[in-house]
């Protein structure tokens, strides 16, 4: 399969200051993060809320600027490109954010919302043709066009978010973000935008990095899965290898904690971490996981950071219990 997308030691730090000090600090976001997606494959990326999830979805895109590393899509350094450059790119990506009422524009009808990225990227100038695409889109995602003359709060939180996909998918994409598009919704409007997500990428053949702190969903989803916490990629592996053998004490952690659908099975033993994550501005030395860890092994964990191994075929897991 063909490499679509590939990050190399991508990090983001923010400048920020705390309450009672004027002193600065950097909130290490996200802290030398590699990872690739081939072609038409989605990749999960889970973790707790203040992980760096979504720092990375909006850094893939250059909707923000990197630290350090580098972004290739195609091959291509989306660092190296400005302007037109970057423009004509950018036509070949879309997001999803999580809020569909917080990513719509309250005054533009949702005709004008569709039309928007056509004439930002001058795609089909003829009025009639541009109706016809969003007309043609529209349908895709469920909805009709008599909702073109229609405002966002006049629908639905789900219809809203097929509003949001919709608009990600008019220029005719290769590649998507989907950050967390299903927890602002309703459990029984979920599946549907799940079903449509996966019939969309099979239609269209789109990539997708789906972002969630939700495993269950991810395991539904994904084709790989990446597991961050306080910055780093700890697990990175095929979704059938992760929920067969998880290496990670996190990961481990992260699954007890997700909710059994069947109430007449047993639910998993669950896994109590103890502690709360340690600040970004100022994270612990060695493993990032050690404060909490059920597992620690001493000083090893406490002052050696862990490097990344292979512990199966697309298996990697970065933690001194396998680096014995």
């Amino acid at each position: 399969m063909n490499k679509l997308l590939e990050t190399q030691q991508l990090k983001k730090y923010f400048p920020t200051t705390g309450f009672f000090s004027t002193k600065k600090a950097l909130v290490h976001a996200v802290d030398g993060v590699s990872l690739s997606i081939n072609k038409g494959e989605t990749l999960g990326l889970v973790g707790e809320s203040g992980s760096g999830k979504t720092t990375i979805g909006r850094l893939v895109l250059r909707l923000i600027e990197p630290t350090e590393g580098a972004v290739f899509f195609s091959g291509v350094n989306l660092m190296s490109l400005n302007g037109k450059a970057l423009r004509k790119l950018r036509q070949r990506t879309g997001i999803v954010f999580q809020d569909p009422q917080a990513s719509l524009n309250p005054r533009m009808t949702i005709e004008e919302t569709l039309s928007r990225p056509l004439l930002i990227h001058k795609s089909l100038s003829a009025t009639k043709g541009r109706r016809e695409l969003m007309l043609s889109v529209l349908e895709r995602v469920g909805l009709e066009s008599e909702h073109l003359g229609r405002y966002p709060h006049e629908f639905s939180g789900g219809q809203q978010q097929r509003i949001s996909i919709a608009r990600a998918i008019i220029l005719n994409p290769e590649f998507i973000v989907l950050d967390e598009p299903t927890s602002a919704l309703d459990v029984s409007v979920q599946a549907k935008v799940l079903n449509l997500l996966t019939a969309l990428r099979k239609e269209f053949d789109l990539t997708y990095l789906f972002i969630s702190h939700d495993l269950t969903v991810i395991q539904y989803m994904c084709d790989m899965v990446a597991v961050m916490y306080l910055g780093e990629i700890i697990e990175l592996a095929t979704t059938e290898e992760l929920f067969e053998d998880m290496k990670h004490p996190y990961t481990k952690a992260l699954l007890s904690a997700a909710p059994v659908p069947d109430p007449k099975k047993r639910g998993r033993e669950r896994i109590f971490l103890v502690g709360e994550i340690p600040s970004s501005t100022n994270p612990p030395a060695g493993c990032r996981f050690h404060p909490r860890c059920p597992q620690k092994i001493g000083k090893i964990c406490e002052q050696e950071h862990p490097e990344s191994i292979e512990v199966g075929t697309k298996h990697a897991v970065a933690c001194h219990l396998y680096q014995q």
